[in-house]
């Protein structure tokens, strides 16, 4: 075997590749378990050798000097005895900087951390990835060689590296990852429960999916079906408030309900009409994540705030989980949402100002995103809506970043001031929304987790910090959360795939308690005084109602 390059390996993108596999050891948002590491730590150290082969490579390519003899051997032990002691190093911290996050997050901390199972899933990762890079680098070489025979090399080489490159993506494009859509579209379509019996339909007519109603209930899958038969009734509300109070009404058209977004918007919207909702106080215009779920905690304490004295309209989109929405079926969330609120703003409006709901826009994660998108506030400038909330909003959310420009000089990155508050505002689960007052015609706020990567994750951070990372960090956030060029972006991309792994109050899991404040400084509930939100709660601590104890 050839020492200086074992089994083909070479040492110095080698000790690059430790290097990176060392800085994924780091804190990141979201607390790692071994297996995870693992596999973070493979894909970083395959990317970190593929990197210093590519150097190595442009250095041949300008013919710069090589070390030869003892130099080679002396200038590789200078090299790798650092890059060891910080892999030991980072290998003996990596527990405690897991445990460090879960401190934050007030989870229990790790027992163990398993650094030898880790360790062998990395290199297990490592070594997989290594293969493939072989092998497609062994068809590149035989396309190149064939080429030989019709054209110059330098030419045959260029072409061949097209030819592969364009292979590879036709073969995963149209093939692997069709597949994937086909199979996560099928995969989601039964977990909805598509079609199924067994749970019995609403006799109450003024519920989505009875008998009167004008949408089907077999075809409203489980999202649906869960939101319409959830929330407090008015006996609930009522022993809450001490006051009287009504049923609150929910409608919701699942994706199969009908053939276009269109077709489903118009179906709400009648469904919206036969049962009265534009006599209600309060009309909110929902956007559901991915796979149509809206989420209880929000809606219910909104219902006990308001009395029941509240309609609620949601139409599906995806089958999918929001981040494979988000890559696979971007424009249906958009069009939807579109949809759906230019044909009820539209109805709305042309109702008698002095006869008609109070409307506001809300969604979570992908439906923030979808529903900020739908919500033209230049079309609405003659009568616009009085407000929206929007949880958890993806990191590309136009009307989001346009808030985060227009920020406060001085103001946290993940917890903003713009202005005085008049238009937006932002909330977590450390600061307050800000009541009721100070508002001008619009209310526009955002509920945002400093540890939320869906919120915080940024393309740039390939070779840049992210701005939140340049300041002290927010409650929840590591201090030893540092920046590393290629590995902080897959540490963030991790991070967003397992942000519901994060406890209530973090990441993405948004919790009830931080939605009554948010929902009281947009729809101003008549009377409500602070002790009625620590009595609100309370009921959610106690489980009360589904969705409060999230």
């Amino acid at each position: 075997m050839n020492w200086k390059k074992p089994f083909g390996v070479s040492w110095l993108p080698l000790f690059l590749g430790l290097i990176f596999f060392s800085a994924s050891l780091t804190p990141s948002l979201i607390p790692r378990g071994w297996l995870m590491q693992g596999l973070l730590g493979g894909v970083v150290a395959a990317i970190g050798y593929m990197i210093g082969r590519l150097l190595l490579s442009l250095w041949r390519q300008m013919e710069l000097p090589k070390l030869r003899g003892s130099a080679f051997v002396a200038g590789h032990v200078l090299v790798a005895i650092p890059v060891m002691v910080i892999v030991v190093l980072a290998l003996s911290e990596a527990g405690n900087w897991q445990n460090e996050i879960r401190a934050r997050m007030e989870l229990e901390p790790l027992a163990a951390f398993r650094t030898v199972q880790m360790v062998y899933v990395a290199l297990g990762v490592f070594v997989a990835l290594m293969v493939l890079g072989w092998l497609v680098k062994m068809l590149f070489d035989r396309t190149r060689r064939w080429l030989y025979r019709f054209m110059p090399e330098r030419t045959a080489n260029v072409a061949g590296l097209l030819i592969v490159a364009l292979l590879l993506f036709v073969v995963t494009r149209d093939g692997i990852v069709d597949r994937m859509i086909g199979f996560f579209d099928e995969t989601y379509t039964v977990a909805q429960r598509l079609f199924d019996t067994d749970e019995p339909r609403p006799t109450d007519p003024m519920r989505s999916g009875s008998a009167e109603s004008l949408i089907g209930w077999d075809a409203m899958g489980q999202p649906g079906r869960n939101f319409i038969n959830g929330g407090p009734g008015a006996d609930a509300i009522a022993a809450f408030s001490g006051e009287d109070a009504l049923d609150p009404l929910r409608v919701y058209v699942g994706l199969a309900n009908a053939e276009t977004a269109q077709a489903r918007s118009d179906m709400a919207l009648a469904e919206l009409q036969r049962i009265g909702a534009f006599d209600r106080k309060i009309l909110i215009v929902a956007m559901p994540t991915g796979t149509g779920w809206l989420d209880p905690g929000s809606f219910d304490v909104l219902e006990y705030m308001q009395d029941g004295d509240i309609a609620t309209v949601a139409v599906q989109y995806s089958y999918l989980q929001s981040p494979l929405a988000l890559i696979l079926e971007t424009n249906a969330g958009l069009e939807q949402a579109r949809s759906l609120i230019s044909t009820v703003h539209e109805y709305w409006r042309g109702l008698p100002e002095d006869d008609r709901p109070r409307i506001y826009i809300h969604g979570l994660s992908l439906g923030a995103w979808a529903s900020m998108y739908g919500t033209d506030l230049e079309a609405l400038l003659d009568d616009p809506i009085d407000g929206a909330l929007w949880a958890g909003p993806p990191f590309p959310s136009a009307r989001w970043n346009e808030a985060m420009a227009a920020r406060n000089p001085g103001s946290p990155y993940v917890a903003p001031d713009v202005g005085k508050g008049r238009l937006f505002r932002f909330a977590s689960h450390t600061k307050p929304a800000g009541g009721p007052d100070g508002w001008g015609d619009m209310r526009l706020m955002f509920l945002q987790y400093s540890s939320d990567p869906i919120v915080f994750y940024e393309p740039a951070s390939l070779f840049r910090p992210p701005a939140w990372m340049t300041e002290p960090p927010a409650e929840d956030v590591s201090p030893d959360l540092r920046f590393m060029p290629v590995v902080t972006q897959f540490q963030l991309a991790l991070d967003m795939a397992f942000s519901l792994a994060a406890p209530a109050g973090h990441g993405h899991s948004y919790y009830a308690h931080d939605y009554i404040g948010a929902w009281e400084a947009v729809t101003a509930p008549e009377g409500w005084t602070a002790e009625d939100t620590e009595r609100l709660k309370q009921v959610c601590n106690n489980g009360l109602q589904q969705g409060c104890d999230r």
